[in-house]
């Protein structure tokens, strides 16, 4: 049996990071806290681990993608931007960094989610 594609996590997660992205850099004038993208980014992320199981990582895909995507474009377009200094290796960090707490975020929402017993939405398992 062929595995399922991960459509729909994957395209919740990109609404989810847009979302984010939009947070970070157009509400409150883009003076959001990063504290706060933090912590949207490890909610987000997490809720797709809990929620989809092992599927949920195109999820947490998406949900990353948005922020340091965002940068690069502003930067391309020569856009003002809040990250400072608006340069290529900060927009590489950024990624890493939000990567990684996406990332942080997936591992503990599966955690829970194998914890609560909940079936694996992959038939590999």
């Amino acid at each position: 049996m062929p595995k399922p594609r991960p459509i729909l996590p994957l395209g919740i997660g990109l609404v989810a990071g847009l979302a984010i992205a939009f947070v970070d850099n157009v509400a409150f004038g883009g003076e959001t806290s990063p504290i706060v993208i933090v912590g949207l980014l490890l909610a987000a992320s997490a809720s797709a681990g809990w929620v989809w199981g092992v599927q949920g990582w195109s999820a947490a895909l998406g949900i990353w993608l948005w922020v340091p995507l965002a940068h690069l474009l502003k930067h391309l377009f020569g856009l003002p931007d809040t990250l400072q200094p608006n340069t290529y290796p900060s927009i590489l960090l950024l990624a890493g960094f939000s990567f990684l707490v996406s990332a942080l975020g997936y591992a503990a929402g599966l955690l829970i989610h194998k914890v609560q017993g909940g079936r694996s939405t992959d038939p590999s398992d």
